[in-house]
């Protein structure tokens, strides 16, 4: 059997509940384990179908692609620590050959594979802001998503630069500013998404 998880805390505090948590709860432990690897699975299988969503940058090794909303989306939705566990799976099983990475590609070669490492990270960051309310109205999601976004590059860039030998203000101009219009297109839509998924289910502030 299952329950409807308890909804604690307020928004505005670390005890603020974050979609996840309003999905059944178990009644049992062993049915509670199976719960949280089913939503940290579904983290990284999202993440992986939304990275088949990809459009190649002339000139860049980085493709637009649909994981770096994925990727945020989830973190968000789960929380930090389901987040950064889903966007971890994410990132070993495709280092392992899984192809799941952009383009069904795998491994660990990869110049952009700092973008991967990046949104383990940014799971995080949005999780725990979602913990504090984040996510209940479009400016504070907004807000949520370009810091998600900015760990996602403070990571990724800076790998870029290494693994192509080129300086720093070079990785950016191929995995940076391309993407910038994209990125904000992206916190529009999830500005709308996210708060009106709290609305509809009747949890706003």
């Amino acid at each position: 059997m299952a329950t409807a998880a308890p909804i604690t805390g307020t928004p505005g505090t670390p005890g603020t509940p974050v979609l996840a948590d309003l999905l059944p709860r178990a009644t049992t432990r062993l049915g509670g384990q199976v719960r949280e690897l089913a939503l940290v699975a579904g983290g990284a299988a999202l993440t992986g179908l939304a990275a088949q969503l990809s459009v190649p940058v002339p000139g860049s090794p980085v493709p637009v692609t649909g994981q770096t909303f994925a990727a945020l989306l989830v973190g968000t939705a789960l929380g930090a620590r389901r987040g950064v566990a889903s966007l971890g799976l994410y990132l070993l099983a495709g280092m392992a050959g899984l192809p799941w990475f952009a383009d069904g590609t795998s491994g660990w070669t990869m110049p952009s594979l700092g973008y991967v490492l990046g949104f383990v990270l940014a799971a995080g960051l949005t999780g725990a802001l979602a913990r504090r309310g984040a996510d209940r109205s479009p400016l504070r999601t907004a807000g949520a998503m370009v810091l998600g976004n900015l760990a996602i590059y403070a990571v990724g860039v800076p790998y870029l630069a290494a693994a192509l030998h080129v300086p720093l203000a070079e990785a950016a101009d191929l995995g940076l500013y391309p993407y910038l219009v994209g990125d904000a297109l992206k916190a529009v839509l999830a500005m709308g998404a996210l708060p009106l998924a709290w609305k509809l289910l009747g949890r706003t502030r």
